[in-house]
């Protein structure tokens, strides 16, 4: 192995016999990537997963998580499977609905083998400070019980994202492991209404969890001290008449998204795995209360201990594919396209593993091994 390169394992869908199930691959991942190295006896491993808002079925099925789990307690210790609780109006805003959204989804004992413990508190309000000395944090708010677990294994279902434009490993870690104040800090961008574009039909203040949101003269008019930017009204809007200032303040929150990633495995040192789930590759997040038809096809699993090379990786193989016509992708459908851009056209995903990088959180230079 080069050494300046990360090793990133890469097992593909094809399979001619029941040793090449994918659950049997996702094992031979968990092996290939050196997991067990990372995993100690007792430890109390977070299995950092999103169970999907309810009426999403792009989640990584629990059938797969089930084989993480069963490797994690082959090592002696104890895992558990969390996530942390939403920002906005959902299935997942705090601990009681969540797991009961993670229940439904199939993410109960009897099937995942693991209990689900909600990581920020019933509220979101268990936290810890985790101090990290970066341009745009000082200090981070990270969730309580990811703070707390000696070692985390991150399942990233790789898709799209209409503000960073892709959601990997990285995110995972930023969102994934703030509770809502972090999350908050993280949401810098302020959306604003395009009054030509809006008719008035008040989707936007609906689905806004902070009541910012108001109707004068059948134009919606939000109030940029009350958002808390979640972006929920750019979602729900079916005009596009809300957007955000993609120049200035998205390279911002991009960066700060990073620094919470960053913030979320400090006291992991050499504890933390990653999966990438390169399945279904929709174009919006699971937070969405819908799955909206795949860009690309299937492609694979990939697992590594650089979640920079990870991410880079999994950008680069779905761009390598040839884009579905019918699906969401305006743009980008040749091989070698940025399917991302095909779909949120301002989006810059890749500016997560270059600031990554920056930071020292890993290497963009990978090498893949197939397994």
């Amino acid at each position: 192995m080069n050494s300046m390169t990360s090793p990133v394992c890469f097992a593909s869908l094809r399979a001619f016999s029941d040793h090449e199930s994918t659950t049997a691959k996702v094992q031979r991942l968990f092996d290939q990537a050196g997991f067990a190295g990372l995993v100690a006896p007792e430890d109390k491993t977070a299995i950092k997963l999103h169970f999907g808002e309810a009426g999403n079925d792009g989640f990584i099925s629990p059938v797969y998580v089930r084989q993480v789990v069963e490797k994690v307690k082959a090592c002696g210790a104890l895992p558990f499977l969390t996530d942390t609780n939403t920002l906005y109006r959902g299935s997942r805003s705090n601990a009681v609905e969540h797991i009961g959204t993670a229940i439904l989804h199939g993410f109960d004992y009897a099937v995942a083998g693991a209990p689900v413990i909600i990581a920020d508190g019933l509220n979101g309000k268990n936290t810890r400070k985790v101090i990290i000395h970066k341009r745009h944090f000082e200090e981070v708010t990270i969730a309580g019980d990811i703070a707390a677990a000696d070692s985390m294994i991150v399942l990233s279902h790789f898709k799209g994202h209409i503000v960073s434009g892709f959601g990997g490993a990285i995110k995972n870690l930023a969102m994934g492991c703030a509770p809502p104040e972090g999350k908050r800090a993280q949401h810098n961008a302020r959306p604003f209404t395009i009054p030509e574009k809006c008719t008035g039909c008040a989707s936007c203040m609906k689905v806004c969890p902070k009541d910012a949101i108001t109707l004068k003269k059948k134009k919606s008019i939000i109030d940029r001290e009350r958002c808390i930017g979640c972006f929920e009204c750019m979602h729900a809007c079916p005009e596009h008449a809300i957007d955000i200032d993609w120049e200035t303040e998205i390279p911002q929150f991009m960066e700060r998204m990073v620094e919470y990633a960053y913030g979320a495995v400090q006291g992991k040192e050499k504890k933390v795995g990653y999966m990438n789930f390169l399945i279904r590759i929709t174009p919006d997040c699971d937070c969405f209360p819908f799955s909206d038809a795949p860009m690309v096809p299937d492609i694979g699993i990939l697992a590594s201990t650089d979640p920079v090379a990870i991410d880079a990786a999994s950008f680069d193989l779905v761009n390598q594919q040839q884009g579905f016509a019918d699906s969401l992708l305006t743009a980008h459908h040749h091989k070698g396209g940025d399917k991302f851009k095909g779909v949120h056209a301002q989006t810059d995903g890749y500016r997560q593993v270059t600031y990554a990088e920056e930071i020292g959180m890993g290497k963009s230079s990978y090498e893949i091994i197939r397994i």
